[in-house]
């Protein structure tokens, strides 16, 4: 599932050909993705201004001249790419429909975005943007890693008394949103932490110490265009190679690349999830 580097990869490039820009025509092609689409999706975005688009967590949020505001959530393979060349930005003509092509927007700049999800683990809903904080899925959501809410104080608060594995926690969105099983990996690598110990066992300067390093592994991720593994493309249908740079994930077996140390990668099985790391340097 694409984590907060991609989707903010995906936010950017969508921006130049849909801010500011208003949608001319909405293809729904089905009725549902993870649930149902909104009623009358496709009336209601048509002739709107895309006003703003941001980010929360992991979803992209498109605040509408109406007055809603358009949640997407890209979920396992969806994508959302851009076709067109209405600003000089891209260099893709429009390609023939696919067979999974459930929503696409034609904007009145003749850039098409097309959002394709072959699992159909996706979602789009349309909410009152005066109340979008509210909806249920962004109601829960602790703060954002890159936003000043997120500070040192904030995160010795929340591991305080958790007997939780410090992976988990990291993975909960209400301590931090946005953050998934790649970069909580290379954090706690680089941190020098065991995904294996307790939340509330680490001292607080060393869980202090792990907030700028969550910055930075997401903000290099972000400027290497996100990690493409399976099926997350950029908007404009490139990878990203954040791949490249890893340290811990996906390497197992592999030698651990901190000077001095050659130790195998590890991995364990964390609430389903698999966790790497080196048990030589993380302690």
């Amino acid at each position: 599932m694409p984590e907060l580097p991609e989707v903010e990869t995906v936010r950017r490039g969508l921006a130049p050909a849909m801010e500011g820009v208003t949608i001319a025509q909405a293809d729904v092609n089905r009725p549902d993705l993870r649930w149902p689409f909104p009623d009358r999706m496709a009336q209601r975005l048509m002739g709107q201004r895309v006003d703003r688009l941001r980010r929360r967590s992991k979803y992209i949020l498109a605040d509408l001249s109406s007055g809603e505001t358009l949640l997407i959530h890209l979920g396992m393979s969806g994508r959302m790419t851009v076709s067109g060349d209405p600003l000089g930005h891209f260099l893709h003509d429009h390609p023939m429909p696919e067979k999974h092509d459930h929503v696409v927007f034609h904007m009145a700049n003749g850039a098409r975005i097309t959002f394709n999800d072959p699992r159909r683990f996706g979602a789009m809903d349309l909410l009152p943007t005066a109340t979008a904080e509210d909806h249920k899925l962004l109601s829960v959501l602790g703060p954002e890693p890159l936003g000043n809410d997120f500070h040192e104080q904030h995160l010795i608060d929340a591991f305080k008394g958790k007997n939780t594995p410090v992976k988990s926690a990291l993975l909960d969105q209400g301590i931090v949103a946005g953050l998934g099983n790649i970069y909580v990996c290379e954090a706690l690598f680089r941190g020098r932490v065991s995904p294996r110990r307790k939340a509330g066992q680490i001292s607080a300067p060393r869980v202090a110490a792990l907030v700028p390093i969550i910055r930075q592994v997401l903000q290099e991720a972000i400027d290497a265009g996100g990690s493409s593994l399976r099926d997350f493309r950029q908007a404009d249908g490139e990878l990203g190679y954040f791949q490249h740079n890893f340290d811990v994930y996906g390497r197992e077996g592999d030698p651990c690349r901190t000077a001095g140390c050659a130790a195998p990668i590890k991995r364990i099985t964390q609430s389903g999830r698999s966790s790497f790391y080196c048990a030589q340097c993380q302690r």
